[in-house]
């Protein structure tokens, strides 16, 4: 399952980077595929047979309202209420209980959580320029969260319904899914007025 998904950015990387190229101009130095944007989420999601797989990538901003570490009580109250919320993948994903989906695995990695950062992150050495006004640049914090769902009757799985997401963290614009289903690959902007896609 793990290859089902590692495959996915390469199946839809022309719509992948047609997108991009139309978008993030402006943020060509952090590569053309998976932009840090504020306001947009990405969801890899992969159902086969009875594995339903679910990556979401986000910046921190739109879950937690800022990508800085977490020093003061309230800051850090914020990132733990935000990780509670992330391990009830099965209410935050809206998986419908007819379809029968237990969690089989999920982790949650962000440098707010105290993990290391990704490769894409600065060290922190870079904040030190963050005070010429280009903080937006070196002040990144991601947060992904990858579930591994074991569906015992997948077929109940006809939509893949975001609203929950949208609904609790509202700073979340839109999210680019790519998605590989039974019926096929498609990828697609989801917003919070038209949350759910077919599987």
């Amino acid at each position: 399952m793990r290859r089902l998904l590692l495959a996915l950015p390469f199946a839809l990387l022309p719509l992948a980077v047609a997108h991009a190229a139309v978008e993030h101009d402006h943020d060509h130095e952090h590569g053309s595929l998976g932009a840090h944007e504020h306001g947009v989420g990405r969801l890899n999601a992969a159902l086969d047979g009875q594995t339903l797989e679910l990556e979401l990538e986000s910046p921190a901003m739109n879950l937690v309202g800022f990508e800085h570490a977490a020093t003061t009580d309230a800051d850090k109250a914020k990132v733990a209420a935000v990780r509670a919320q992330l391990e009830k993948p099965l209410t935050l994903f809206n998986l419908p209980k007819a379809a029968g989906c237990v969690v089989a695995t999920q982790e949650l990695e962000s440098p707010l959580f105290g993990d290391k950062p990704d490769a894409d992150d600065h060290d922190e050495d870079d904040h030190e320029d963050a005070k010429d006004g280009h903080e937006h640049h070196h002040d990144h914090s991601e947060i992904h969260a990858h579930y591994q769902f074991s569906c015992s009757a997948p077929g109940a799985l006809k939509t893949l319904d975001l609203a929950t997401i949208f609904n609790t963290f509202p700073a979340t614009q839109k999210i680019q899914v790519q998605l590989i289903s039974p019926s096929g690959q498609q990828g697609v902007e989801v917003t919070a007025k038209a949350a759910a896609l077919k599987f």
